[in-house]
């Protein structure tokens, strides 16, 4: 038996455009009757989050955040993908904590699993990024000092 985590697929799949399109519309035709069901509203969210556009990834969490604070009984449902945007946005720690009280209530979730894995490599990524700029920055640093002092030692 394999132990392996199935992969959290959203991280990478996104809908079409005409697929998203038919959620806009809806979405766009409850707001002009002034009545926007949340379940529509999440419908939406979901496939902006999914989008590989960092705006659309912005407004479907924010659409999802609204859920959440809003309505108490869709919270979970709202944790996954909260969480799985954040992470598309690079925000770890926020996608850290989403993640987290998702797996508090669901611990045998699968792809809250598959995703704090993601979000681990996400956050040792941008560790070593980190790392790295602080490195050329001293390096660069050195040599200026490095320039400096032969420029004093020839005067």
């Amino acid at each position: 038996m394999s132990t392996e985590i199935p992969y959290a697929a959203d991280a990478e799949m996104s809908l079409t455009y005409d697929e998203l399109d038919v959620l806009r519309t809806q979405y766009l035709k409850e707001v002009a009757q002034d009545y926007v069901t949340n379940q529509t509203k999440f419908n939406f969210a979901w496939g902006l989050v999914k989008s590989p556009m960092r705006e659309h990834q912005v407004e479907g969490v924010r659409l999802l955040q609204d859920i959440y604070r809003a309505e108490p009984q869709r919270r979970r449902e709202c944790l996954y993908y909260l969480a799985l945007g954040h992470y598309k946005l690079g925000n770890f720690e926020e996608a850290r904590r989403f993640n987290g009280l998702l797996t508090e209530k669901e611990p045998t979730n699968l792809q809250a699993q598959s995703l704090k894995q993601l979000i681990d490599r996400g956050v040792a990524r941008e560790g070593y990024i980190g790392m790295a700029l602080v490195g050329g920055a001293a390096a660069v640093g050195t040599l200026i000092l490095a320039g400096l002092i032969r420029r004093a030692a020839r005067k």
